[in-house]
């Protein structure tokens, strides 16, 4: 239409314009008798091509995660959007840097579909990405950075270029971590230098391999160049412990947008305001996994390996996609940083009831830790990791890690109903169809799970933060059916079954037809760094001072083992739980047992007097013996690796331990 109202015709192939002189009257406003108006005259949509149209659609932000607490804000010095992105593509090239090379790639934000955005940022950046060594084809290339996503764009990158990933029912992100679909810790290095030699636990029962420092640089080099060949890489900047105080800022980087969007979900994500004011990362993971180590390299037994440096702060990964392997990664990290500011790492659930009681849950696999600490009537502050400061209890992490397998809404509403969009669902198997997810389903693997924020459980306490524990629940599920259902240990105990770490499976093997004892010391070995006596005199030391109380919570079996006797009710377990909580149960009368000399309740309400003495409940007596002293031998054979360790100047508090166990 001409700027006069008549409308123009142009016929090309014969050059003449053509004007209809009839001046159409434009379409003005009328209203009815009703008073209602009808305008179909709207001013023009302020675009000149598609893609400025779709440019129109889209806000900045960042993700960030929600903080209920907003006291503590800081001021941000106010910089441009220019400036700020500079220092961000300046601070994620150095971490990229060819350390042989001397040189980072020439980065670039944003997706490389968008060919326009490539020119313009790249130009502001040209001086500083020069290679100032030598050029090769890779210096002629730009890498994409695709920085701190929002769940919705993660899900675009994955679903158009992953392989395997898709929308379920319920929103959530399905998604396959190739041939691994679990941690690999016998590929998993430490690198081994004259630091580490005498702060970190090696030898015997240690989860710690060493590797040396060339070698560790060797597979740096090997990440970092094959993430500087790709188009387009994933960086998350987000952060570690809720503690303002003592909180770690992290950098992920990785090819996959699962990898983005999982560590989106486990990690603290930070404020636009934070992410401003980020700076140089704590600690950085270079996430090549999809890409091999070379077999050949000293130390490497698989083409698998998850290297730590903890003098460089970094870790790689190459030739695993699970993605366990960086949050497990990265609480290893913690056990070794927090220590050194008088901070007790641990691998444990938390919660806090309505008057402020926080309660700390130890557990390994199977002894009903997640259960337990999810509980209606008590606000999470977390499920796996946590600190406890001087400030009090703080969890690591801003999202849950749950399993899957044979999950139901029945069983566990909370992680059922917290499976929607923005969830990633690792390795499960879903409808092709209807994409209703088969929980049951173990055809990928067994180990299927579910990685969400924090706050789509409705009870999470946000921030992630409470006072110093009232009681520290030690769980175990003893299949020999020996331990007493409660126990109020003292100090020492406390220490001595923390150590220990115990639990015991049933045999589910063909021919296996014995429980199976399993002990993880500080009920978390695979990721510990410092010996385990170390943790469990920090762990003494704060119980003593802020006046926490141990328990030990057999959710095993009674009146035999597995295949003789039943397993405790959950309902039995629920009231002893509630009994600690409300502190009735340290006033309750108390006998003491045979060989463990743990402190047992006579009576306790809800629960049948008769169990709370596990030999009440066998009727054959002298198998009960024979069993517990069994148990009591395994025990002794496993803490023979720490009997030789002296914690503090003198062996007083090795002995006071060793004397805590069973005899």
């Amino acid at each position: 239409m001409a700027d006069n109202g008549e409308f123009s015709f142009t016929n090309k192939a014969a050059g003449v314009n053509l004007v209809d002189r009839s001046r159409l009257p434009r379409i003005h406003t009328h209203v009815n008798k009703n008073g209602i108006c009808h305008d179909d005259s709207a001013q023009p949509v302020k675009a000149q091509t598609i893609d400025e149209l779709h440019s129109l659609q889209k806000k900045k932000s960042a993700p960030t995660t929600p903080i209920k607490d907003s006291s503590n804000a800081s001021t941000f010095s106010v910089i441009s959007e220019e400036e700020r992105q500079k220092l961000q593509l300046q601070s994620i090239s150095a971490s990229l840097a060819s350390l042989t090379r001397e040189t980072g790639p020439k980065l670039v934000k944003g997706d490389p579909s968008r060919k326009s955005e490539t020119p313009r940022v790249a130009h502001h950046h040209h001086d500083y990405f020069t290679p100032t060594i030598s050029v090769s084809d890779s210096a002629l290339k730009f890498t994409h950075v695709l920085y701190n996503l929002s769940p919705a764009e993660l899900y675009e990158q994955a679903i158009k270029y992953e392989h395997g990933s898709f929308i379920t029912e319920s929103g959530a992100l399905a998604t396959l971590s190739g041939a691994k679909t679990g941690r690999s810790p016998r590929d998993k290095r430490v690198v081994k230098d004259e630091t580490t030699t005498e702060e970190l636990w090696w030898g015997k029962g240690s989860p710690n391999i060493e590797m040396d420092e060339h070698t560790f640089m060797v597979n740096r080099e090997r990440a970092v160049d094959y993430l500087n060949s790709l188009d387009k890489v994933f960086v998350n900047d987000q952060f570690l412990n809720w503690d303002p105080e003592h909180r770690i800022k992290v950098r992920i980087v990785s090819a996959r947008a699962y990898h983005s969007l999982f560590m989106h979900n486990m990690c603290i994500r930070p404020t636009p305001e934070e992410l401003e004011d980020f700076g140089t990362p704590d600690f950085t993971i270079y996430n090549a996994g999809q890409f091999p180590c070379n077999r050949y390299t000293h130390y490497m037994t698989s083409s698998t390996s998850i290297d730590l440096n903890l003098a460089r702060r970094e870790m790689v990964i190459l030739g695993t996609q699970y993605a366990g392997e960086m949050k497990k990664g990265l609480f290893g990290v913690m056990h070794y940083l927090m220590p050194k500011r008088n901070i007790l790492s641990l691998h444990s659930g938390c919660n806090m009831g309505k008057d402020g009681d926080v309660a700390l849950f130890f557990g390994l696999s199977g002894t009903g830790k997640t259960t337990l600490s999810t509980d209606h009537n008590r606000l999470l502050i977390g499920d796996d990791e946590h600190c406890w400061s001087d400030n009090g209890v703080s969890n690591i992490e801003g999202g849950c890690y749950a399993k899957c397998i044979d999950l139901s809404r029945e069983k566990e509403p909370d992680i059922w109903n917290a499976i929607k969009f923005g969830t990633v669902l690792e390795n499960i198997v879903f409808d092709e169809h209807t994409r209703e997810v088969d929980y049951t389903d173990k055809s990928v693997t067994e180990n299927t799970r579910a990685a969400y924020p924090i706050e789509y459980i409705p009870n999470a306490k946000i921030p992630c933060v409470g006072p110093h524990p009232k009681n520290v629940i030690l769980l175990a599920c003893d299949a020999f059916g020996v331990l007493p259902p409660v126990s109020k240990l003292s100090l020492a105990q406390t220490m001595y079954h923390f150590i220990s770490g115990y639990t015991a499976v049933a045999g589910t093997e063909e021919g296996v037809k014995e429980p199976q004892a399993t002990f993880s010391a500080c009920f978390g070995a695979a990721f510990i760094m410092l010996h385990p006596t170390k943790y469990a005199a920090m762990l003494a030391e704060k119980m003593q001072k802020y006046g926490a109380t141990g328990w030990l919570v057999n959710t095993g079996w009674s009146g035999g083992r597995y295949g003789v006797g039943n397993r405790i009710k959950l309902s039995y377990t629920r009231r002893i739980i509630d009994a600690i909580h409300s502190g009735s149960l340290l006033n309750a009368n108390y006998t003491k047992t045979e060989v463990f000399g743990l402190e047992i309740p006579t009576e306790l309400e809800g629960v049948p007097s008769d169990i709370l003495n596990p030999i009440n409940t066998w009727e054959d007596k002298a198998a009960y013996n024979a069993t517990l002293l069994k148990l009591a031998s395994l025990f002794k054979k496993n803490f023979e690796v720490f009997a030789s360790y002296q914690i503090g100047t003198d062996n007083k508090l090795t002995e006071e331990i060793l004397a805590a166990g069973p005899n």
